[in-house]
């Protein structure tokens, strides 16, 4: 399976763009995250990874009580390509149940750590009837911590309808992608840009 199986973006005329945050949650940034999205009525989608969400339940809830999505991002963010099958499915599978039994419904979408996926893990999240999200502003590193403006100027130029966007609220210091999520989100909002889930910016694409 090549990368182009991985869905970045969608066709769609609608005014609409998907941010995603991976790797909590994490009490301390999503909260922040989400306020910002609260302030606009938008909402997110958070790709959680299965122990960070036994580790902090309270923060899932918040999350689903102000209706964001969120995906299977694996239970502890391995490479997925270097273990073996039963390895990955457990991975996948452990946090599919967590999400079922701390949100009340199943995941519709998955994220592979670092993007790494093939064939074989790709027909494991056909069997979950898993969409595997990637997103544009990958040169924006977030995750390396290089700057609020460096965060913003690599991401400013995918921000556009259809746009996945990728960002991470999960480990380490992550103040500048608040920030930055900040400063882009009030840019896309005085625009006239909607935020929505990743299974919305979906379904807007097939319309």
């Amino acid at each position: 399976m090549s990368s182009a199986d991985i869905i970045h973006q969608v066709n769609t005329e609608h005014k609409a763009v998907a941010f995603t945050f991976d790797d909590g949650p994490n009490p301390v940034y999503t909260p922040q995250i989400l306020d910002i999205f609260r302030e606009v009525s938008g909402q997110a989608t958070f790709y959680m990874i299965g122990e960070q969400m036994l580790k902090h339940p309270e923060i899932v809830e918040a999350v689903v009580t102000e209706q964001h999505e969120i995906g299977n991002h694996t239970y502890s963010h391995p490479a997925l390509t270097q273990l073996k099958p039963e390895e990955y499915t457990d991975e996948i599978s452990r946090t599919d149940f967590i999400i079922n039994e701390m949100t009340g419904s199943s995941p519709a979408t998955f994220r592979p750590p670092y993007l790494d996926y093939n064939e074989d893990i790709g027909a494991v999240c056909t069997r979950f009837g898993y969409s595997v999200i990637g997103a544009l502003n990958g040169e924006a590193r977030d995750w390396e911590m290089p700057g609020v403006s460096h965060i913003v100027e690599s991401t400013r130029p995918h921000a556009r309808s259809g746009s996945m966007l990728l960002f991470h609220d999960g480990f380490d210091d992550r103040s500048q992608t608040v920030e930055a999520v900040r400063i882009l989100v009030a840019e896309l909002a005085a625009a006239g840009f909607r935020f929505v889930t990743v299974s919305e910016l979906l379904r807007l694409g097939q319309r």
